[in-house]
């Protein structure tokens, strides 16, 4: 098939570091599997592969920084591997599955190639389970260094090191080559677990806010305060960076309107009335769908710029989403315009509880094909965007505030929203964006619709 290579994650990515690999080889994969983590200068993403496979050879170790395009692992067809006699091993007993699982989590050295600029094909979203083509030769036991002073060890285990405050240089792994599992530090007791924070005090207020992508530190991580310093410091250039290229290059022209909100609200609070807290609806998910619908009947909005526009064949949402160690991302919901709104709403959730934990995915940080960003919640009354390269718009809302509004003549107090769009003149004119913005409108006067 050929090689798998350092994927683009964004247009302001120029290199990465490939931090674990999740397959060895002789794993079989499946389009959309999660098959390493790659760090950038704004987080570190899931990375997904785009074909159906054997790997053969990773050709890239954990730790090295390389180019985008660079050739990353070889992955062969299924065919070409049965003809070579290989197949499937049996899978693991139920009781050795967990430790299986961890095990190959743990990152194999391998060489490092000579950097290659080559454009990677975006990875698609998806994926299915991996299954073992092929049985491996069991590692030697080895001390848990590296020659390089890290320890190996898998992700579960430097977590649990990492809440129990263990140093994990002063143990001896049983994994692969000496690597720590989780297995091989003390089980947590009764007073851990007690004090440990739940699921629901983690849970993200699913707000939306900002135009750039940005990351926070890994929790736990060694050196987490420096470590976050630095990780603001790259994000905040990676921003400027982009930013000032966004403004240098493109052509912005904004248009803008305010939107009576009533229609939209009065179905919210009816809908919500019904519900359980868990499920009820909030406003930015209304927005979001009636923005999506509409770049769908406005598609010169809708896409990229490279020599030239291009339209892609769905409408990719990017959300802006501001993380709590400061920065923002960008990533995608997909087919958004196809979603329920029952169904962007648990996306919507998904997405910002990901993105604020560090478990983004490639696709979505590399396939949004226009972005909105919402203020409101930030007490803005009007967001003007900068476009993230190479999309070609950007759809602001600001805060729903209650303004005397006519309405069949007469004067009354509504809640109303005030919605921008920052077009690239060179994909769209004004007659482009403010149809946009006056499809938002009309789709929101009859909610029930969406």
């Amino acid at each position: 098939m050929g090689e798998f290579r350092m994927p683009s994650l964004g247009a302001d990515m120029d290199v990465g570091t490939v931090v674990e690999w999740r397959v060895r080889p002789g794993d079989e994969v499946h389009r959309g599997d999660i098959v390493a983590l790659v760090d950038t200068e704004k987080s570190t993403i899931e990375v997904e592969v785009f074909e159906d496979g054997i790997v053969e050879e990773l050709l890239v170790e954990p730790g090295a920084e390389v180019p985008v395009g660079t050739p990353l692992a070889r992955i062969g067809a299924v065919a070409e591997a049965a003809a070579a006699g290989t197949a499937p091993a049996p899978p693991a007993a139920p009781a050795e599955a967990e430790a299986v699982r961890e095990a190959e989590a743990v990152p194999e050295p391998e060489t490092v190639p000579e950097p290659s600029r080559a454009a990677p094909p975006r990875a698609p979203s998806g994926g299915k389970r991996r299954r073992r083509a092929k049985p491996l030769a069991a590692p030697q036991p080895a001390p848990a260094g590296r020659s390089d002073g890290r320890v190996r060890a898998s992700p579960l285990a430097r977590r649990r090191a990492a809440d129990a405050g263990i140093d994990l240089s002063t143990l001896r792994g049983s994994g692969p080559g000496g690597a720590v599992l989780a297995a091989d530090l003390a089980a947590p007791t009764d007073a851990d677990v007690q004090s440990a924070p739940t699921a629901e005090e983690h849970r993200p207020e699913p707000a939306v806010s900002g135009a750039a992508p940005g990351a926070e530190a890994e929790p736990g991580a060694e050196g987490s305060t420096a470590g976050a310093k630095d990780r603001q410091a790259a994000m905040r250039h990676a921003i400027a960076a982009l930013m000032a290229r966004s403004k240098r290059e493109i052509p912005h022209y904004y248009v803008a309107t305010t939107i009576d909100f009533g229609a939209a609200r009065t179905w919210l609070d009816d809908q919500n009335a019904r519900r359980g807290v868990g499920e009820r609806l909030l406003p930015a998910v209304v927005l979001l769908k009636a923005t999506a619908l509409a770049a769908r009947e406005a598609p010169h909005v809708n896409g990229f710029w490279d020599d030239g526009f291009q339209e892609p064949p769905a409408v990719h949402l990017g959300v802006a989403v501001s993380l709590r160690g400061g920065g923002l991302v960008a990533p995608a919901i997909h087919d958004a315009d196809r979603m329920d709104l029952d169904g962007l709403m648990g996306a919507l959730r998904d997405l910002v509880e990901r993105a604020r934990s560090g478990r983004l995915r490639s696709s979505e940080m590399s396939d949004p094909t226009i972005t909105v960003s919402n203020l409101g919640d930030q007490g803005a009354e009007e967001v003007l965007g900068v476009i993230y390269p190479p999309q070609v718009g950007l759809v602001g809302f600001g805060r729903i505030v209650e303004r005397p509004w006519a309405v069949d003549g007469m004067i009354g107090v509504r809640p109303v929203v005030r919605a921008t769009f920052a077009g690239d003149h060179r994909a769209s004119d004004g007659h482009d964006g403010a149809r946009l913005l006056t499809t938002i409108d009309r789709l929101l006067q009859a909610p029930e619709a969406l």
